[in-house]
């Protein structure tokens, strides 16, 4: 056996403050998705190109599909991405006045390759107009490749490069100092969504964050809806798992084996209830704020949510946690209790 601090240096743990991924040798890896197709659309829709033939516009991203993420291996980052876009146009001919829409199809846009040789294919619809496709295979195509550029800077150089790479390079004992340093400033120069409740207090790191808005009817009178979200037996009946259910201001929530947890914040019996929510895998002391807000509709209940505060990186799979492990798991419940009753 090697002595102390003389065995492969890959696995030194006395150089790391906390002997976690030692030397930075393990593979790391955080999810960029659900930003990238933010990104996308807000880099490439409304793009404009005008000459004295006519003058078009991208007018929507009809299809992205694809994934990106940023991983550390070795000490050094990697970003992997691969999308199939389909964008479409509209333009007009200014001589005639002529409206015509098309399409831009980008099959493999991919670390594999470089913007300028990822494939970019115009289309337009039957007619004539010919000169507004010519203007977006040339023109078009530029700025196309302009718009990518500027998500892929911002992807690995811009500002959330630094919310998606903190802490995957790991420092050694000497440079935590460091390292809190760069945690506070990126706290400082990145937007948080805001208004949260003043009762609410500020926890944890500021990172990029999105708001998610989600709408759902259910069979049920408001008071019955509200009850199946602040008592311990129906929580753990449609969450299927033990739960720590505090409904009082302050108290507890702990659900789904400790994958979500928080606080009651605001109880407005059958109308609001306010959480700090968090899922398991965001920063430590992260959390979001939640509002339910449950409107009555004779025997069913329309229950509208609101959660700021989510990581962008974590939109996605958020969004899935109340579509799937909230909503359908209650709809499945109420549906039991009906069966039963009749």
């Amino acid at each position: 056996m090697a002595k102390w601090g003389q065995g492969d240096p890959r696995w030194i743990v006395e150089e790391r403050a906390d002997a976690t991924n030692v030397n930075n040798w393990h593979w790391t890896e955080r999810d960029a998705t659900g930003w990238s197709k933010s990104k996308l659309k807000e880099v490439l829709v409304g793009l404009v190109v005008e000459s004295e033939v006519g003058r078009c516009e991208i007018s929507d991203l009809k299809h992205v599909e694809g994934e990106a993420s940023c991983n550390s291996r070795k000490g050094k980052l990697i970003f992997f991405y691969e999308w199939n876009l389909r964008l479409s146009w509209k333009g007009t001919v200014k001589e005639s006045g002529e409206k015509h829409k098309g399409s831009v199809e980008i099959p493999n846009l991919s670390e594999e390759n470089e913007v300028d040789d990822t494939e970019i294919n115009v289309s337009k619809k039957k007619g004539e107009g010919d000169v507004l496709k010519d203007l977006m295979r040339t023109e078009g195509t530029a700025k196309v490749r302009e718009a990518l550029r500027d998500y892929l800077k911002a992807l690995k150089t811009g500002k959330l490069h630094q919310y998606f790479t903190l802490g995957m390079i790991l420092p050694t004992k000497a440079a935590v100092g460091q390292e809190l340093a760069a945690e506070r400033q990126l706290s400082g120069s990145t937007v948080q969504d805001s208004g949260s409740p003043q009762s609410l207090d500020t926890v944890g790191v500021k990172i990029p964050t999105v708001k998610i808005l989600m709408k759902e009817i259910f069979n049920s009178p408001a008071d019955g809806l509200y009850s199946i979200f602040t008592t311990k037996e129906l929580v753990q009946k449609f969450s299927k798992c033990p739960a720590v259910i505090e409904a009082e201001k302050g108290g507890k929530l702990q659900m789904f084996d400790g994958c979500v947890s928080g606080e009651y914040a605001e109880l407005v019996p059958s109308q609001r209830i306010v959480l700090k929510w968090r899922c398991r895998n965001w920063p430590e002391e992260h959390y979001a704020t939640v509002a339910l807000n449950f409107k009555a509709m004779a025997a069913q209940t329309e229950l509208q949510l609101e959660c700021k505060g989510v990581p962008v990186c974590d939109e996605d799979s958020a969004r899935q946690c109340w579509k799937k492990q909230y909503f359908e798991e209650i709809h499945n419940l109420l549906q039991q209790s009906k069966d039963k009753m009749e």
